[in-house]
């Protein structure tokens, strides 16, 4: 029988933590490992302190040693780390098929892990730490959780005068060992208080630990579908989660390429049940940043892909970095390129329309600038009175052009969502020559706009029965405008998991809202909500959450409910600082990444966000001459989406720049006032939910006004 070759998931993340040095001495004896090139360089010993006795030492150097298991010919690669944190790794752990699941875990022995490393110290819970919902009264399995749930913990001073409540001591030994909780941590976790919760699941199998989080939050505990039945406790589906087959060296290379994005493409249980359910029409993911809606979004395209082999999968987010960065983490996600990854085409909302576009005509679109339908308005509307040349500019982008609109009766039948200005048709008559004087002049000089482009191919594909893709998932749909919503309709049969669409209204910053309903695109009774934060920690999450409301309603009446959303880990509050000068900005901002870059954090793990382009300058300025700050990325906070780091600065939060003066005075009517000061929020909130670990806020005195809702 053919040996087989494994690594887990603990093995990839204390490889992310070695310098890079280091890292390309492990991986080469990696390879030799699972060539069979073991010679006498990596000198095998048995670890005679572990529990395990499968447990052997693989000496990489003087100091570095991997930490294999053994079983027959089998070889896992289980952690690598300098030489006594490599020991006492493996002395503490086993790695066994679970009593109950048959899934492999990697189990930390409860007698040798200290009894206090399961309860933190009271100082580490700041206050304010959100308590976990609950599910209404007669849900299954649900259990009553304080009804204060929603007002912030008592300060840390006054933990000790509340009685904790055990939040599992309901949940008998056949619940917890359905779930995955090892035999021995069975009192440990019905014991568990809210306090100390965080600090245990890091001691207990990932399956455990999020199923334990969903009924803290929820009240329901969730048990796995049974597994396929199987002899080998490596093929259950949780053991792959966390312990991957390598078939070969070009697979092998691909998984430790990606020791820090390895995180960025897991499944987690809460997420499963979306990628594996089948739709009978149009289907919506939502939630707030972090909650893994992306990472639904692509396993949902590949197990697509495996289940019809003949499928056309269009995978397709708001920007070409999005896409691409979809495009990488999908390599990482189906490496074996078993004909999955060629079958999906991953793009940009524009990516795809251009591409599509010059095959029906030959030519690619030539999309006019802004510049130039502000001169063929101004030149349209010379004779027009009573209308502001800022009013026709936002009617054109955000009615005409967004809706393409043709004629005098499709204007005056059309609902203008989002704009306060009434219009009636006398004054829908008056405007109208304006606009379709624009329209006569794109059509003269051969120009077209985005919107045209969408538009024209949505009614080209609405009429043909063969399609080009047979699923489209779209990612960031909550930035979708009303023209490229109709196209993504057009390109996909109206068939079962035809259309899904997974975003977020509350990082909604480049569109008015409008039905979907109105265009075909009927989500309801088909959507769901994520509740659990995987990318962001708890401090960082909750001080973002106060910039936008608690309830988010679309336009078809759905809602987006971001109360009891919790997050799976701890770290520092943000920080906040308004200081006198740019200067002292500058020296907070530049000392605080040198503390970071000191911490071990590495400069691509690193962001910088400003309002604009033009301040991307001021950032650079204030890491100019650390180590490696050209590999920390500084942008404007409309190329956040979709971007993460263990940690962010988001600076020159001044008085005037958030909100951005230049697009408050542009406002055509109160009501796209109102819009603007929102989309300006949910950037800021965009820009620091990047952050996984340190978040760090600064302006110029007077600064921002939205910095108060982080004090």
């Amino acid at each position: 029988m053919t040996a087989i070759f494994r690594i887990a998931v603990t093995f990839t993340a204390a490889l992310g933590r070695l310098s890079a040095h280091e890292q390309k001495a492990v991986k080469n004896s990696v390879f030799d490992l699972q060539t069979g090139t073991i010679g006498h360089g990596l000198q095998l010993h048995r670890i005679e302190r572990s529990r395990d006795p499968n447990f052997w030492s693989a000496r990489v150097n003087q100091d570095i040693r991997l930490i294999i298991h053994r079983s027959g010919d089998d070889v896992l690669v289980a952690y690598v780390g300098h030489h006594d944190d490599a020991y006492a790794w493996a002395a503490r752990r086993r790695i066994e098929a679970h009593p109950r699941t048959g899934a492999i875990q990697i189990v930390e022995v409860r007698e040798l892990v200290d009894a206090s490393a399961t309860v933190p110290a009271a100082s580490k819970f700041a206050p304010g730490i959100p308590r976990f919902g609950r599910r209404a009264p007669g849900s299954a399995r649900s259990i009553d959780l304080p009804t204060n749930w929603m007002a912030q913990a008592p300060r840390s001073s006054a933990l000790a005068e509340t009685p904790a409540q055990a939040l599992f001591s309901r949940l008998d030994d056949n619940s917890l060992l359905s779930i995955g909780v090892p035999v021995d941590w069975l009192t440990d976790v019905r014991a568990a208080t809210e306090e100390v919760f965080f600090a245990l699941a890091d001691h207990l199998p990932a399956e455990a630990a999020e199923a334990l989080l969903e009924y803290a939050a929820t009240g329901l505990l969730i048990a796995p579908k049974p597994a396929p039945v199987t002899s080998d406790p490596f093929a259950h589906p949780d053991a792959l989660r966390r312990i991957r087959p390598i078939a070969n060296q070009e697979e092998l290379e691909q998984a430790l390429a990606f020791p820090w994005e390895k995180w960025g493409v897991f499944l987690h249980p809460s997420q499963r049940a979306l990628v594996e359910r089948s739709f009978s029409g149009p289907a919506r993911v939502a939630g707030s940043a972090g909650t893994g809606k992306t990472i639904v979004a692509l396993h949902r395209a590949v197990r697509l892909a495996r289940e019809n082999p003949s499928a056309r999968i269009l995978l397709v987010s708001f920007s070409k970095p999005l896409a691409d960065a979809m495009g990488k983490k999908l390599l990482v996600l189906a490496p074996e390129t078993g004909g999955i990854v060629p079958r999906i085409t991953t793009a940009s909302f524009d990516g795809i329309a251009e591409q599509i576009y010059q095959l029906e005509h030959g030519v690619r679109p030539r999309i006019a600038s802004d510049s130039w339908l502000r001169e063929r308005l101004r030149t349209a509307a010379a004779n027009l009175k009573g209308f502001s040349e800022r009013f026709l500019l936002s009617e054109w982008t955000n009615v005409i052009d967004a809706w393409g609109l043709t004629s005098l009766d499709a204007y005056t039948t059309v609902q203008r969502m989002g704009r306060k200005s009434r219009l009636g048709p006398n004054q829908r008559t008056q405007l109208w020559p304006v606009f379709q004087a624009v329209r006569d002049a794109l059509v003269a000089e051969r120009y077209t706009t985005w919107n045209n482009v969408f538009t024209e191919l949505a009614a080209v594909f609405a009429k043909r029965d063969a399609k080009p893709f047979d699923h489209i998932v779209i990612d960031e749909a909550q930035d979708l405008a009303p023209a490229e919503l109709r196209f993504f309709a057009a390109l996909t049969p109206a068939t079962a998991n035809g259309l899904f669409l997974a975003g977020d209204v509350g990082q909604r910053i480049f569109q008015h809202p409008y039905s979907w309903a109105s265009l075909g695109v009927d989500v309801r009774g088909r959507s769901s909500t994520l509740k659990v934060c995987y990318r962001t920690s708890q401090q960082i999450r909750r001080a973002a959450d106060r910039l936008l409301p608690s309830v988010l309603r679309d336009v078809d009446g759905l809602e987006d409910e971001r109360r009891g959303i919790v997050s799976v880990f701890d770290g520092p509050m943000p920080e906040v600082k308004s200081l006198a000068t740019s200067e002292l900005e500058t020296a907070t901002v530049r000392d605080t990444v040198e503390s970071w870059l000191g911490e071990g954090i590495a400069p691509h793990e690193i962001g910088l966000f400003v309002r604009t382009p033009q301040l991307v300058a001021r950032a650079r300025t204030a890491i100019a001459g650390l180590a490696d700050s050209d590999k920390i990325v500084t942008a404007p906070m409309s190329l956040a989406k979709g971007l993460e780091f263990r940690a962010v600065v988001v600076m020159a939060c001044d008085e005037g720049v958030l909100p951005l003066d230049e697009r408050v005075a542009d406002a055509a009517d109160e009501a796209e006032l109102d819009d603007i000061y929102e989309t300006e929020r949910r950037l800021l909130y965009v820009a620091c939910t990047r952050a996984r670990e340190h978040l760090l806020l600064t302006g110029v005195t007077p600064a921002s006004e939205y910095l108060a809702d982080f004090i």
